[in-house]
């Protein structure tokens, strides 16, 4: 957890967000397949971009992969490695 809330329930905010922006309303559970629920390229590439600014990390180009970015529970993996 940082600031009192789950890493999980942060990145889900995050792409709540992306999908609002979109008028797609549905729930996101950790173990979507982002792609599955209508994320698109571009859409990735602002979750990255707001991923980092969300967390004050910076990801490795080596790091932004499709695994690391297909779900919620994936990121927060991802994001934990970086703030050890």
């Amino acid at each position: 957890m940082l600031d009192g809330i789950s890493l999980e329930a942060r990145i889900a905010r995050l792409i709540r967000n992306i999908l609002v922006e979109r008028s797609m309303e549905r729930t996101v559970s950790a173990d979507d397949d982002l792609r599955d629920i209508g994320l698109t390229s571009l859409d990735m590439v602002s979750l990255v971009l707001l991923v980092e600014a969300e967390f004050d990390v910076r990801i490795p180009e080596s790091k932004i992969t499709p695994a690391n970015f297909r779900s919620i529970r994936a990121m927060s993996a991802l994001i934990t490695g970086l703030l050890r």
